[in-house]
């Protein structure tokens, strides 16, 4: 059976993130079980990204053609532009655990994107193609 080549996590980590967003939006929390699972598979990230979400520190920017990208405000206070269709970051630790070293599936940063969308903490902006064209060209700089 041939498949379409996307950019995927490993299906057990697929799994969590709905199983969260499922149990979040029928009870507004994530019970222990699944934030220990959040811990085992993600690491040292899930409890930084965690921070990040209940800090609000993701913002979802669409243009009005459609096109979507995720900025995140790190904790050191410096924005990352994150693509989560192909789970991407700008930030350094993604480029050196991620791409480099391969001991990390995901950075912080991506991993509060996706526990955003999961509990509705995502903040949503609209702005002009231009200026999303714009935040994705000083993403490519930094």
């Amino acid at each position: 059976m041939l498949r379409k080549m996307e950019a995927t996590l490993p299906a057990v980590a697929e799994e969590l993130l709905k199983e969260i967003k499922k149990t979040f939006q029928e009870t507004s929390h994530v019970p222990d079980d699944l934030l220990l699972a959040l811990k085992f598979i993600f690491g040292s990230s899930a409890v930084a990204a965690l921070d990040l979400v209940d800090q609000h520190s993701v913002t979802r920017i669409v243009s009005p053609s459609g096109r979507a990208v995720y900025q995140v405000l790190g904790s050191s206070g410096k924005q990352y532009t994150c693509y989560a269709s192909c789970h991407f970051c700008t930030c350094p630790a993604f480029t050196f655990s991620v791409l480099r070293k391969g001991d990390s599936l995901l950075c912080k940063h991506i991993l509060a994107v996706y526990l955003s969308q999961a509990t509705g903490a995502c903040q949503e902006l609209s702005v002009p193609d231009q200026q999303l064209a714009s935040i994705l060209l000083e993403g490519e700089e930094g």
